[in-house]
């Protein structure tokens, strides 16, 4: 369980289960693993989700759930609990989500790829923080605590994007009988304690069940239920909560999730017909995030009073963080999926995009950061000298 906490192998496996579904996509196994995806599960009347939805909508609400968490706990005793502490990398993450829109925008301009611009503005944290763990040996934590606020910050927006951009014709009565059990739910779980842990927690998991089955039938993207949950439960048994599921997101719901989104058949099409939903990705999430976080970071480093424990970063930092930035990977695959649900060729090819963008940040991020953690490590020497 304690390599399945780890930085390192849950990017590891998240990488290699994408590269497994685009090999098996394009091998005489497509048809059979597209038939498996596609198979319809579920209660006759009430829903009816294909595999593929199940990890999309289900599955992912845990992931979603245990992000919730972390922000809960950030927001209130961790690296984002003032507005001094929170000012550079919100400031940077704004930079971060601008730009790449920018860049979307200018390349799908007058297209059907326009509408997939939220697509670039993610950070995939567990990508992030891996590449900071293999090439980052030597590095301030000044810069690690900048990213994971800054990571943190993008989820915070593609939760707000997920919950505004793709939800139609809500019922709000159902959604309303959601929102009842998630007061419920906070509140049950502030009256847990060492007598009463297992009917509590029973009642939890049964509470946070029926919240999903309402969120979706609400019309409101099922993966919200996660978010709403990890931020109502009392922060003590949340944490508990999201330390116990932290492996099995890692080595099940995120590769099960990488899996189904990156089962895409490549087109037979020479690289000049690729749509610009491709091209607009496969740019804007390396270029726009070195770009947009670079340069907002630089100017956030000269905004307002410093606080006394703000990270000292240089614009060379920045850039590393940028680079880190671009790895979108699973809230990106996800964007894919919700912008173009009506346009499975343009979803294959935003996805494969998100992919392709996602490795060479990838590459970025690993030369950048080795570069700068080899700088801080010869100082440091020098500086023992």
């Amino acid at each position: 369980m304690s390599l399945l906490r780890s930085a390192r192998f849950p990017a590891i496996i998240l990488l290699a289960s994408a590269l497994l579904a685009l090999v098996i996509a394009n091998s005489p196994l497509a048809e059979a693993a597209h038939e498996i995806k596609d198979f319809h599960l579920g209660i006759p009347g009430v829903f009816d989700l294909s595999v593929g939805h199940w990890i999309q909508d289900g599955l992912l609400a845990i992931f979603f759930f245990v992000v919730a968490v972390e922000l809960q706990f950030e927001l209130t005793n961790g690296q984002l609990n003032s507005a001094k502490k929170a000012l550079q990398p919100a400031i940077a993450a704004a930079g971060g989500v601008l730009v790449p829109i920018a860049i979307f925008a200018a390349i799908t301009w007058g297209s059907d790829s326009a509408r997939g611009w939220p697509i670039p503005t993610a950070t995939d944290i567990a990508f992030a923080l891996g590449v900071l763990a293999v090439f980052g040996r030597g590095l301030p934590s000044a810069l690690r605590v900048f990213l994971l606020a800054l990571a943190i910050l993008d989820d915070i927006v593609g939760i707000v994007f997920i919950a505004v951009l793709f939800t139609t014709d809500v019922n709000y009565a159902v959604l309303g009988g959601a929102a009842l059990l998630v007061i419920v739910f906070g509140f049950l779980s502030r009256r847990m304690n060492g007598s009463n842990r297992a009917v509590v927690s029973i009642a939890l998991v049964l509470i946070a069940v029926a919240v999903w089955v309402l969120t979706y039938l609400s019309g409101v993207h099922a993966t919200i239920a996660g978010v709403a949950l990890g931020l109502a439960m009392a922060q003590r048994p949340a944490l508990h909560a999201r330390h116990a599921l932290e492996p099995w997101v890692n080595a099940v719901v995120l590769p099960l999730f990488a899996f189904s989104a990156a089962l895409v058949t490549i087109p037979a099409i020479s690289m000049s017909e690729l749509s610009p939903a491709f091209w607009g990705v496969l740019v804007a999430l390396p270029v726009g995030k070195i770009v947009g976080i670079s340069l907002f970071g630089w100017i956030s480093l000269r905004v307002g009073a410093r606080d006394g424990n703000a990270p000292e970063l240089t614009f060379t930092d920045l850039m590393a963080a940028g680079a880190l930035g671009g790895i979108g990977f699973t809230v990106s695959l996800l964007l894919s999926e919700l912008a173009f649900a009506g346009d499975p060729l343009l979803r294959d090819e935003a996805t494969l995009g998100v992919l392709a963008g996602s490795i060479i940040s990838l590459v970025l991020a690993g030369a950048l950061v080795s570069w700068r953690a080899w700088t801080y490590r010869r100082a440091a020497a020098t500086a023992t000298t």
